[in-house]
């Protein structure tokens, strides 16, 4: 083996090129992004890089010594147009790159609004990219109309900072309720009364009709005929796998690049891990979405490369930081029947999946030690007497007994 090629410069791209050379790795190392910056982290870009907290370089997740040092070929932004398993080449440009190894690290992109609604006026965004993020800046001045367009995370992440802008924020979901996918009602409701005491208004169960503007966005029309005033939109309704370059090139794709256990996608010599890998876990096919999910795959498919032959087991784990408020949250909530909820007044929150009695998830509020207990819980497959846990004077160490 000589030339490992990784396509992708992001999160799991950067882990599994700096995991070669820690295993040992002394062949050729080609990483390729399709956007100008070096390898940067993504979760600060909506909070604190929006907020002026942060610096551009603190963004950085190496410094272009570490690159250097570790012979690590950056190619940036240069995007690949195709790949030819066969042959093992892909096209950069006019330029035909031969690999002996192809790591398919390309994440995945925000759904943009459509273009018949007025998706393509300006002032319409999304937030992924430090460029996203660099475009938008200078809209976030107080007193100004923002309209967000869904209630997820990122949505929600996005009205914070917004508010803590001075900004006059509305958040508008479709679905019945905020979180409606990812959370419990209980969740939701904490995240309600967080940005309803933050003066954020919160319009559930209706839907856009389309965006309003000559040439820029001015108001945003809702399905039940109201309207209103928007000097710029944000739009946060999902992201969808990056796997277009990797179908076009005959590999399996299946919400994302489908892979075996252990990262390989139906190609010969081709890996795939983060956001853009379809993996098989508990019977089924899953992707996840998460910085410590793209470096721990990432990581185990260049030990795999290099002949280690182990499966990937997930410990998912996200986190969403709103206002003064840190969401910690371990497991997957994927088939819960029921939620137990601890909490006291003025105290931190947590909400606790159940599917029958198997613990499978923690949504924990300020609340770091759930958090931990949580996670030292799932992994260890143990139950949870509901009872117990639900008393809020119960001890959650005495849990781990």
């Amino acid at each position: 083996m000589r030339h490992v090629v990784i396509i992708g410069a992001g999160q799991a791209g950067a882990a599994c090129a700096a995991k070669l050379r820690a295993l040992k790795f002394d062949g050729e190392i080609t990483m390729i992004g399709d956007e100008p910056s070096p390898p940067y982290q993504r979760p600060p870009l909506s909070k604190a890089y929006l907020l002026g907290d942060i610096e551009q370089e603190r963004l950085w997740l190496r410094s272009a010594e570490f690159w250097a040092e570790h012979r690590i070929n950056l190619r940036l932004g240069q995007p690949v147009s195709a790949i030819d398993t066969s042959a093992r080449q892909l096209q950069l440009g006019d330029e035909r790159l031969s690999y002996d190894e192809l790591v398919l690290a390309t994440g995945s992109a925000p759904r943009l609004l459509p273009a018949a609604i007025g998706g393509d006026l300006d002032g319409v965004f999304t937030v992924r990219t430090l460029a996203d993020v660099d475009r938008m800046r200078a809209d976030f001045a107080p007193g100004r109309d923002l309209v967000v367009i869904g209630g997820g995370y990122i949505g929600l992440e996005a009205a914070a900072v917004g508010r803590k802008l001075g900004l006059n924020v509305t958040v508008v979901e479709m679905a019945p309720r905020i979180l409606q996918r990812v959370a419990a009602s209980e969740t939701a409701d904490y995240f309600r009364k967080l940005h309803g005491d933050n003066k954020v208004r919160l319009l559930e169960g209706t839907g856009v009709e389309r965006l309003l503007g000559e040439t820029r966005v001015r108001a945003v029309k809702l399905q039940d005929g109201r309207e209103l005033p928007a000097d710029f939109v944000i739009a946060g309704i999902g992201i969808t796998p990056c796997d277009t370059l990797a179908s076009a090139a005959g590999i399996a794709v299946q919400n994302g690049i489908r892979t075996d256990a252990q990262g390989r996608t139906s190609a010969a010599h081709v890996w795939a891990a983060g956001d853009c890998a379809s993996f098989p876990l508990g019977g089924q096919h899953v992707r996840l979405e998460s910085v410590g999910h793209a470096i721990d795959q990432a990581e185990l498919v260049a030990a795999n490369i290099l002949g280690a032959a182990k499966d990937y087991v997930p410990k998912p784990w996200f986190w969403s930081d709103q206002y003064d408020c840190k969401l910690q949250i371990v497991g997957l909530n994927t088939g819960y029947d029921r939620t137990v909820v601890r909490a006291a007044e003025g105290a931190p929150t947590s909400v606790w999946y159940f599917a029958a009695e198997r613990l499978l998830a923690v949504d924990a509020m300020n609340d770091p030690k759930a958090f931990m207990i949580g996670k030292r819980l799932i992994e260890a497959g143990k139950t949870v007497d509901a009872a117990i846990l639900a008393d809020a004077a119960t001890d959650l160490k005495a849990l781990m007994r």
